[in-house]
């Protein structure tokens, strides 16, 4: 019963965090140590992955009309236009397909500690406040996702590469990204959305290979339920973001994020002095 009440809060985070850009991997090294259910490493390091499809799933939920080129009740102008934003998407996800599919568990291995997440949260919490007090006042060069051109892509795939180092946060990146060069928030988080469902099916996909599908009658339960747990969040979390920024900048998630980073980082120096 305690192992459900951990993978309920775990699902929790994931589906807030994965959505806000403020790093579900941060997070989950504040509250992993501490929610650890009583499974092998093994499988929690492919459970903090694949949870990652019911957040997902959710985007599938929220935007399917907008995502299905075969909806009857598109004209042929918008179904070309739908076949035009998942080429967009594939363009922007080979960056971060190149890298990470061969360098993933090296850049964990190297990077998945408490140092390096924290520094690349207060990073891109600086970068949040510092594009968001530049764009003050401008307009945006960019308010739909069709006029997204390909260097535009290209440049906002390098971005979710980088995210491949942990504490960056795949949608903060891609969203730093974005509003560097004039999109307008509502379409970075969109298109960054958008983005997640290749390259979280695919990370989800390597992780389920790696693991081997040798999965206990308890273990699939509680990977199962974590995934309900995150697609649900997910879609109160996606709402959320998506109403806060018609209002609002991004400032207060770098904010955020600087306060995260140094917890993780006090944290780190509480534990080398007292352990």
């Amino acid at each position: 019963m305690l192992d459900v009440l951990k993978v309920f809060i775990l699902g929790l985070v994931e589906g807030i965090t994965e959505w806000l850009p403020v790093s579900s991997t941060g997070h989950l090294i504040l509250v992993g140590d501490l929610l650890k259910p009583g499974l092998s490493d093994a499988f929690m390091e492919m459970f903090n992955v694949v949870i990652q499809l019911g957040a997902i799933m959710a985007v599938v939920v929220l935007y399917f009309h907008k995502l299905n080129p075969f909806s009857p009740t598109k004209t042929n102008k918008q179904k070309m236009l739908t076949w035009q934003m998942w080429i967009k998407v594939v363009i922007a996800s080979f960056p971060a397909a190149i890298i990470g599919i061969p360098f993933n568990d090296i850049l964990d291995k190297i990077f998945y500690k408490p140092l390096p997440v924290a520094i690349m949260l207060i990073v891109y919490g600086v970068l949040f406040i510092i594009i968001e007090t530049r764009n003050q006042g401008k307009k945006p060069s960019v308010k739909r996702i069709s006029d997204l051109t390909v260097g535009m892509l290209v440049w906002i795939g390098v971005f979710q590469m980088l995210a491949l180092i942990p504490g960056t946060s795949r949608s903060g990146a891609t969203i730093v990204g974005a509003l560097m060069i004039g999109i307008s928030r509502e379409v970075a988080a969109e298109f960054t959305f958008f983005l997640a469902i290749p390259a979280m099916f695919g990370a989800s996909l390597l992780k389920l290979l790696k693991f081997g599908f040798k999965f206990t009658g308890q273990e699939l339960g509680l990977l199962l339920f974590g995934c309900v747990v995150s697609f649900v969040v997910s879609i109160f979390a996606i709402k959320f973001l998506m109403s806060y920024i018609k209002k609002h900048d991004f400032k207060v998630f770098g904010y955020y994020r600087i306060i995260l980073g140094g917890l993780i980082v006090l944290m780190t120096l509480i534990q080398m002095v007292f352990v």
